[in-house]
């Protein structure tokens, strides 16, 4: 009988690949976001005329470049953050946590003054709850095996 080689290599628990999925509906639901006003102002097939400042105050096009500009790096460091967390990186985890917290937050406003997303919402959600799970934890070395934080 062949004995099976023992490895060092960390198994993932299920939750790390439901906040990958996640992470994922995140990224595709800002491409959506970038694309979306490009499209809805003819800006592909017209192209991009016009000033971006009338004075210090940005213009309709402007402000929606500038939005778009802003999901697009939102959407490139949902990726970076993805490689890093399903290579279990420590910086990873601390900083998808903050970014949840923040989007959480951001969310929230939305929700009370705007019109709100509930596929973030509910993303953002399902992330926070599988980032506090204590073998999620475990993995990424915020807490020991003993069970307390370090």
């Amino acid at each position: 009988m062949v004995k099976r080689m023992k490895t060092d290599k960390k198994k993932r628990p299920i939750a790390v690949s439901v906040i990958a999925v996640a992470i994922v509906v995140l990224f595709l639901i800002r491409l959506y976001q970038v694309y979306k006003p490009l499209f809805l102002n003819n800006y592909f097939r017209g192209g991009i005329t016009g000033p971006f400042f009338t004075g210090w105050h940005l213009t309709a096009l402007g402000g929606t470049l500038l939005s778009t500009a802003t999901y697009l790096v939102l959407s490139l460091a949902g990726i970076f953050v993805l490689i890093g967390f399903l290579r279990l990186r420590r910086w990873s985890w601390v900083l998808l946590m903050a970014w949840t917290g923040v989007s959480l937050l951001i969310s929230l406003v939305d929700y009370f003054y705007s019109h709100p997303n509930y596929v973030v919402m509910a993303s953002n959600v399902i992330i926070a709850f599988a980032l506090n799970i204590t073998d999620v934890q475990r993995i990424y070395g915020i807490r020991r095996d003993d069970g307390s934080p370090l």
